[in-house]
């Protein structure tokens, strides 16, 4: 970070002295930073900003990867949650700062600015290790009884830190800035007129929000990937009607671009099937090295959550517990290349979808199928469940967006069918996915798992025309040998 504000005003004269004085003590009072960063260009962080910033629990987000496990496939992915929560709070900035601009109508006020920025700020400092394997992988096996994600988290974390650095905000503040994180208000009736300031860091009504502004692009910078979608045109073409935020209709279809580039960064990245390999193997680790350092009752006070970041693999790599043995060698099978290796998918139809679940599909169902004298056992077979989607689950979250024309005195919707007849009529998939902790096995597990799909065919599809094929370029040939590094 670069520290502003030098004043470097050459005194001609004693006799000007003072008056310089009393200009430079007005612009020391409004001291803040700047940072290059690459995204968003230089980002102005005001004393409030700071004052969050340069606390122990926001630093920790500098050891938290923004893609987590995906790192160990793409080496470009290597940048962190620290860098996308600055990116977040700047665009939330400049976004309710855009509206308190144009529309002083809306009557924004200074703490509503100033709680919606820290709002962005602070949205992800309660991510765990490795993000997203942290929540979804290793929280409900380690402890199934519990309710708990990384949003409950962020406020943990947030109280934390507002405690131990001794920050001057009130409760109503801190309330509403976890209720902005959140995307809804504990009290419905008390945001009832200013429901658009829910739609900038957290949009639960259509998803489009300054979070996946910031990731989307950052992720494709640092991965190398190149982005169709404008995230400066939605950010420019944006405004407050009716209550809630809406876009200009010559954005409808950069809109469709946004959710398409976000779905393609989850198929192509996020879910990659070497990446989703790794995760099982780190959920492995931290299950095998949960009673040892308490990794998962680390969730109970911000105290112990501080130091869980993505150390905790270094830390079971340098200990020397004979307890710890099984985790270190799943460590050290990650470090060598030789990983969980995959083994098979199928992508569910959609009409199919009501027939096949995780009670048909799951490793005792794979096992059971197996060809005589193999001896799999339930440890050798992995199923992995994938939804892939437009980020509201099966929904078209465009038809949830709002827009408005040049007299902008109404909103209203688009239907797709206005925008182009080439964009999706569906908008999630379901992928199931084997893998093996056994490369030797691998020929055996899809033998096994493609003999439980072709069961489908006659209890499930009877007479229908939908037919359950397996992907002809997974088919793994009779003579197969897996290596052991793939």
């Amino acid at each position: 970070m670069i520290s502003q504000h030098e004043n470097n005003t050459n005194f001609l004269s004693a006799g000007n002295l003072d008056r310089t004085l009393s200009r430079t003590s007005s612009v020391f009072e409004e001291s803040y930073k700047i940072i290059n960063d690459p995204i968003h260009g230089h980002i102005k962080l005001d004393n409030d900003t700071i004052d969050f910033i340069d606390t122990v629990q926001f630093q920790r987000l500098r050891d938290l990867k923004q893609l987590g496990s995906a790192y160990f496939v793409f080496p470009g992915g290597s940048h962190h949650r620290f860098e996308h929560s600055i990116g977040v709070g700047h665009l939330s900035n400049t976004l309710i700062n855009k509206f308190r601009s144009e529309q002083p109508e809306l009557e924004i006020t200074e703490e509503e600015v100033q709680c919606v920025t820290l709002a962005g700020l602070c949205h992800d400092l309660g991510h765990g290790p490795f993000s997203h394997v942290f929540d979804n992988e290793f929280m409900p096996r380690a402890r199934p009884g519990i309710k708990w994600s990384h949003e409950n988290a962020s406020e943990m974390m947030l109280d934390y830190l507002i405690d131990d650095n001794h920050i001057d905000i009130d409760t109503s503040q801190i309330n509403f800035i976890k209720d902005l994180i959140a995307g809804s208000p504990r009290s419905k009736s008390q945001y009832d007129e200013r429901a658009f300031l829910f739609d900038i860091v957290a949009n639960k009504r259509n998803s489009v929000d300054v979070d996946k502004f910031d990731y989307i692009e950052r992720d494709c910078y640092n991965l190398g990937i190149k982005s169709s979608y404008d995230t400066k045109r939605l950010m420019w073409f944006t405004r407050v009607v009716d209550n809630q935020i809406c876009y200009h209709h010559k954005e409808a279809y950069n809109l469709f671009e946004l959710f398409h580039t976000r779905y393609s960064l989850f198929k192509r990245i996020y879910t990659h099937r070497v990446g989703k390999a790794i995760e099982l193997m780190i959920t492995d680790a931290l299950l095998a090295a949960d009673e040892t350092f308490g990794i998962s009752k680390a969730v109970d006070n911000g105290e112990d959550y501080l130091n869980l970041t993505d150390d905790i693999l270094r830390v079971i790599e340098r200990s020397k517990e004979p307890e710890l043995a099984q985790a270190r060698q799943i460590m050290k099978r990650i470090r060598t290349r030789d990983l969980y290796k995959f083994v098979d998918e199928f992508i569910i139809p959609k009409d199919l979808m009501q027939y096949l679940g995780k009670d048909k599909i799951n490793s005792e169902e794979v096992i059971s199928h197996q060809e005589d004298n193999v001896h799999l056992s339930s440890d050798d077979v992995l199923v992995e469940w994938l939804k892939i989607n437009y980020a509201m689950k099966d929904k078209n979250p465009v038809d949830s967006i709002k827009f408005y024309n040049r007299w902008d005195r109404e909103s209203f919707f688009i239907p797709k069918e206005q925008v182009s007849y080439m964009v999706p009529s569906q908008f999630q998939e379901v992928i199931v996915r084997i893998y093996t902790r056994d490369s030797s096995k691998v020929s055996a597990v899809q033998r096994a798992f493609r003999r439980l799909l072709k069961t489908f065919d006659a209890k499930v599809l009877g007479d229908s025309p939908i037919s359950i094929t397996p992907n002809a370029a997974l088919s793994i040939p009779d003579d197969f040998s897996s290596p052991r590094k793939r």
